[in-house]
């Protein structure tokens, strides 16, 4: 796989764990003393401390998310396997790094118990403070490991333990080499950490300035990610919390500067981007385009997610694009010169800005900077588009296909999903799907087949091909939900996200392996055909039934629960299963 292609794996599967954090910062929030005291005082007997206990138990455990999240993320099928694999990694490594490490010097001729007490709190401080990046590590290994040792079949003595549960034994053992590498190396990893945010820290307005351009920059990839994550869990400490998402709910005065820059161009600049192009629209459709970019707007002045506003001029405009990054990254040195820090668990919306408030530092300052971009933003793009005749939404030629119909498409969950699969290139040509906060991030076996004119039309706002196969469809929030109605058309259509070739070519059907795999003709309880699936129950479970089942020459397994098995066969599906029935009939005489 390209590089570029496994970058973009891993910055979709730490997604998983941070779409976690805006549930734990509202409840590390609502149970500050700020807010709980007056709230005990006005019910008494209700105690909201405990919200905050429950919220900072997600912060504290970070490096264990990270670990489930990111495995689960990569693993090819989001099985929970990957995500044991990469628990039990995390927790072998951390574990095991933490009885190796040594106590420091300090500790060495005073009172045992007090010597034991400090090197205990040395151990658990130095583990906490890798711990996202061993969780990170584990994660990305056990994904690694799952989609490469998930269908390994084993001797029939250790049968039990091959295919999936085979992972998670692999990652125990490849936690214990890390715990043997970060302890031989923590002192290496400690300095290389404190040092990078030292470096990102000392850098001042240029660190600030290079962080907020390069963010957006690398949004048009779906990299930003990565560099958020070194920034908002891993620079600075306060207090034991690494990161200055962390550090500003842990009560850093300091913390929040990576993060402050975005709400000026988050709630007032994109949104001041959106009327722009609404007034530059040809008056005969600012109707049609009118209610499009009130909804991004409001989409990004409320929760901070901007893709599907900064996807419609991105490409039609790169100059402006430019603009947009460099007026982000002078947003960052502007609110750090007026002594702003903000924070948010989610983004740069009003709702993290209200929610946070009160322990933000300047907050109203955000109000005269944030009118300042909305008139900045306003300007420049309503001249750019103006002078260099920009095509942004409402000013387009209105394309005219031949044979397809210019309404939308039904609005109904089932109708919407098969147009997308349609426009994809069809089941066959979809070899991975997954989607992201505003993105459906795919790997497609063939690019030629995807219709772009007609995803255009279902809503998207722009594609994105890191790579050969790599395919991004920017959609706005409604992309994982759209992914998974994808999914339900493709089960529906009965063919799984796989290689069109192994569809087009594959394996004829061995019925005498076939019934082998499945534990003889005498184990067949029941065998039912479902256009291209074979619902089969089963009198015993089968170990390693996915590897079993390829071998015979199945497309795929899918729904296995216990003795149900589902089988992909294709259209032959109805004939295998009458020879099935009629093996498993000779079998019972």
């Amino acid at each position: 796989m390209a590089i570029m292609d496994r970058l973009q794996s891993l910055g979709r599967a730490l997604m998983l764990p941070i779409a976690v954090l805006p549930v734990a910062g509202i409840l590390l929030r609502l149970g500050q003393p700020d807010i709980a005291g007056p709230v005990a005082h006005l019910i008494p007997g209700l105690d909201l401390a405990f919200l905050g206990a429950a919220g900072g138990a997600i912060f504290d455990n970070l490096g264990l998310l990270f670990a489930i999240g990111a495995a689960v993320g990569l693993a090819r099928d989001n099985h929970g396997a990957a995500g044991l694999a990469g628990a039990v990694s995390f927790v072998v490594a951390s574990g095991g790094a933490r009885a190796l490490l040594q106590a420091p010097a300090a500790a060495t001729g005073l009172d045992p118990h007090l010597a034991d007490l400090i090197a205990a709190d040395f151990r658990d401080q130095a583990i906490h403070d890798l711990s996202v990046p061993i969780g990170v590590v584990s994660g990305v290994l056990a994904g690694i490991a799952y989609n490469r040792f998930s269908d390994i079949r084993l001797p029939d003595y250790l049968a039990f333990f091959g295919g999936r549960r085979f992972v998670p034994i692999l990652m125990g053992l490849a936690g214990a080499v890390m715990a043997l590498g970060v302890a031989a190396a923590f002192q290496a990893l400690h300095e290389g950490l404190m040092g990078l945010g030292h470096a990102v820290v000392g850098a001042g307005d240029w660190g600030l300035f290079l962080y907020g351009a390069l963010n957006r920059l690398l949004i048009i990839t779906g990299l930003h990610h990565i560099l958020n994550n070194v920034a908002w869990f891993l620079v600075g400490d306060f207090h034991g919390a690494t990161g200055d998402l962390k550090r500003f709910f842990a009560g850093d005065p300091s913390a929040g500067g990576f993060m402050a820059g975005f709400f000026p161009v988050m709630m007032f600049g994109l949104p001041a981007a959106c009327l722009a192009m609404y007034h530059a629209a040809a008056r005969e459709r600012r109707a049609e385009v009118g209610g499009m970019l009130a909804s991004m707007a409001l989409t990004s002045f409320l929760t901070g997610v901007t893709e599907p506003v900064e996807f419609s001029f991105m490409f039609l405009a790169p100059a402006l694009f430019v603009a947009h990054m460099l007026l982000t990254g002078l947003a960052f040195v502007i609110l750090s010169h007026l002594g702003v820090k903000l924070g948010f668990s989610f983004s740069a919306g009003l709702f993290d800005y209200l929610i946070n408030f009160r322990i933000s530092t300047r907050p109203w300052l955000l109000l005269p900077v944030g009118a300042t971009y909305f008139a900045l933003y306003y300007a420049v793009f309503r001249a750019a588009i103006g002078w260099f005749d920009l095509k942004t939404p409402g000013r387009e030629a209105l394309p005219v296909i031949a044979g397809v119909p210019a309404e939308r498409p039904s609005d109904s969950h089932t109708g919407r999903a098969d147009a997308f699969l349609v426009a994809l290139g069809g089941p066959a040509n979809l070899q991975s799907l997954d989607a992201c906060t505003t993105r459906l991030r795919l790997t497609v076996a063939s690019q030629g087949a995807v219709d772009e004119s007609a995803l255009k039309r279902l809503g998207a706002k722009a594609l994105v091909r890191p790579s050969e196969h790599a395919l991004q469809v920017i959609l706005g929030p409604l992309a994982d939900i759209i992914a998974g109605e994808i999914r339900a058309a493709v089960d529906r259509a009965g063919a799984r996200a796989a290689p069109a070739s192994r569809q087009e070519h594959a394996t004829p059907i061995d019925i005498g392996a076939l019934l082998d795999g499945l534990g003889g003709s005498d184990n067949l309880a029941e065998v039912r055909t479902a256009s291209t699936r074979l619902l089969i129950t089963l009198r015993r479970a089968v170990p390693d039934l996915d590897h079993l089942m390829r071998a015979a020459g199945v497309l795929a397994t899918s729904g296995a629960t216990g003795l149900s098995v589902h089988l992909v066969i294709g259209p032959e599906a109805e004939p295998v299963g009458a020879a099935l029935r009629a093996g498993a009939r000779d079998g019972s005489r």
